[in-house]
């Protein structure tokens, strides 16, 4: 989920592609088809259509992670999932990362 701003540039982005490149044209396609604007009612919630939770694997319990410019959301399960493959890889990226910027 990105702000209208920031879909907006990568949208730019997309956009200059060759028309003339057919891969270039599906993904076109098949990114604009698949996006939906959305706006938060009144408690602070939006609605997925069914392709769209279809498409996340999302069930009853999801999460929303933030991720720098962006947000997702995942199935509850496949984010605790991703948590556990991925936490070895966290921390040492985290020492990596923590290095490379201070």
């Amino acid at each position: 989920m990105y702000r209208a701003e920031e879909f907006d540039a990568i949208a730019e982005k997309t956009m200059e592609a060759s028309r003339n490149d057919p891969e270039a044209r599906a993904f076109q396609r098949y990114f604009f088809a698949s996006t939906d604007e959305q706006r938060p009612d009144g408690q602070g919630r939006i609605t997925l259509s069914a392709e769209h939770r279809q498409y996340a694997g999302l069930s009853k319990e999801c999460v929303v992670i933030g991720s720098f410019d962006h947000l997702e959301i995942w199935d509850a399960q496949a984010w605790r999932d991703y948590q556990s493959q991925h936490e070895e890889n966290f921390s040492a990226a985290n020492s990596a990362a923590l290095s490379a910027v201070l």
